[in-house]
């Protein structure tokens, strides 16, 4: 009988790695129930977990203790395992492209490789989408784990189905730039993309600042441009609407400086 090979036997023996989304409330002044708006399969599969990789370590904690009020927890929140994704991939990000964070992620799967399923978390929507988290998911392919996406809200794909905007082509482009002359020349580029290819471009922005990006949408996008903003998803106090640049001029409604936004720009 052959001897099986060494490494073979490790990845059959190795854990899962779960995409665990998080409801979009974080950081809002209200919460929404958590059966609202994730499956009773994503909250049960995340209470059977005892290993985590996170964004941050305290509101991961915090979801646990809700999910912990409908679905006991395998273990503690004390005796939960929750690392960290390093400082640098918050801020540059981890997505391999030029400006990167680099870092070796393998140390965080270790758990996996052990044996033991893993949550990847993020402190909302769904992990490694407009958040770090990219740079786990391919250690976890070279290292031959399974990854498994949990079904939760996205706020890009909720944003984007309720802005009337084109869903079959579109993207998403992060954060613009604080400069407000590279800004406002971003800003032009992408008009300039949506218009010519009638493709939606995606933006995000840190709430405190929304007022600032949402004057510099007005003053520099075409009148007959349409601009849509997607506020406090699935919150009872979401605020959601889609009109033309020269309509919005006529209004006197920018967001607040509280709530994550996501602006959405298009034909």
């Amino acid at each position: 009988m052959s001897e099986q090979n060494p490494s073979t036997a490790a990845k059959k023996h190795a854990g899962t790695l779960y995409l665990v989304p998080a409801p979009l409330d974080f950081g809002c002044d209200s919460q929404t129930a958590l059966t609202e708006v994730l499956p009773e399969g994503t909250l049960r599969t995340a209470a059977g977990l005892t290993h985590w990789i996170s964004e941050n370590a305290k509101s991961a904690r915090a979801y646990l203790k809700r999910i912990d009020a409908l679905y006991p927890l395998a273990a503690t929140l004390q005796a939960q395992d929750i690392a960290e994704l390093p400082r640098e991939a918050h801020k540059k990000g981890d997505h391999g492209n030029k400006g990167a964070a680099i870092f070796d992620p393998k140390p965080l799967l270790a758990p996996a490789l052990a044996g033991h399923d893993m949550g990847l978390i993020s402190e909302a929507g769904m992990p490694a989408v407009a958040d770090p988290g990219s740079s786990i998911v391919r250690c976890a392919h070279d290292l031959g784990l399974r990854v498994v996406p949990l079904i939760g809200p996205v706020s890009l794909l909720l944003g984007l189905a309720a802005s009337g905007l084109n869903g079959q082509n579109f993207a998403f482009v992060g954060y613009l730039p604080q400069d407000a002359g590279e800004r406002l020349s971003r800003i032009k580029e992408l008009e300039n993309l949506a218009l010519r290819q009638g493709q939606t471009q995606q933006f995000i922005e840190t709430p405190y600042r929304n007022a600032v990006l949402w004057q510099a949408l007005l003053q520099t996008l075409q009148p007959n441009t349409r601009l849509a903003l997607a506020s406090g998803l699935t919150l009872a106090t979401a605020r959601i609407e889609s009109r033309l640049v020269r309509e919005w001029r006529q209004r006197n409604a920018p967001p607040d400086n509280r709530t994550p936004v996501v602006f959405s720009i298009g034909r």
